[in-house]
């Protein structure tokens, strides 16, 4: 049938995983997080998250963070996102160590639609990171990534794990450099629903990049645990 075509964005992932499985480095690490939503109207919702990643086959601290969003729906399927973090990060490579201060900031233009038991999401993000505390003058520049996400969410009746097919292409582009493909990921994920006490979602995420001589890839864990405020 039509609406099972899969979009061509998985198929070039896949293809990406198959040539780089053979010579790869890679990893296991768990991301956890919490989320708490407040619907303003029908129009606006604000978000706080806070999250924890683990690396090193899930023994050392990768990452936490801090994260504020606001979404605006324009219309029928459509969100613009506006999202600011606050990032620790613990470098334990090269001859300097130890945690460092990000920030970072994304906008997002989201789209989703119905075509019978399928549900289709897209989502356009623009991404600005950069060290705090360190000037250009000592090397310093901001990171830039353009990511472009596509999904499909199978409904099943009489099920409430619906599960969830994602695949995301990533372009990093600093100063002064041209724009390049870096990273992707696939994602498999679930969420179940605790009624009035929010939803508690997991998944499994291949995270791998591309161009590098050895290119380097984890397997994630993810759990997630969400709670929405809605209006009275």
């Amino acid at each position: 049938m039509k609406y099972t075509k899969t979009p061509s964005l998985f198929l070039v992932i896949s293809l990406i995983s198959v040539s780089l499985f053979s010579q790869t480095e890679s990893d296991l690490a768990s991301w956890t997080s919490v989320q708490l939503g407040y619907e303003v109207d029908d129009n606006w919702d604000l978000g706080l998250e806070g999250q924890l990643r683990l690396k090193t086959n899930i023994s050392t601290i990768d990452e936490y963070f801090t994260e504020f969003s606001v979404r605006r729906k324009l219309f029928k399927g459509f969100r613009l996102g506006l999202a600011a973090r606050y990032i620790r990060e613990n470098d334990n490579r090269g001859n300097i160590q130890g945690y460092e201060n990000h920030f970072r900031f994304h906008l997002d233009a989201n789209y989703k639609h119905r075509i019978g038991a399928i549900r289709i999401g897209y989502r356009l993000r623009y991404q600005n990171k950069n060290e705090l505390g360190v000037a250009q003058e000592e090397g310093d520049f901001a990171v830039n990534r353009l990511r472009f996400k596509t999904g499909l969410e199978y409904k099943i009746k009489n099920w409430p794990l619906d599960p969830e097919l994602t695949g995301e292409l990533f372009s990093r582009f600093e100063k002064n450099e041209a724009s390049e493909l870096d990273k992707y990921r696939i994602s498999l994920r679930t969420s179940y629903s605790l009624k009035k006490a929010g939803s508690l979602g997991v998944y499994y995420r291949v995270e791998g990049s591309i161009g590098e001589e050895i290119p380097e890839y984890q397997h994630i864990i993810g759990l997630k645990y969400k709670y929405v405020f809605s209006r009275q």
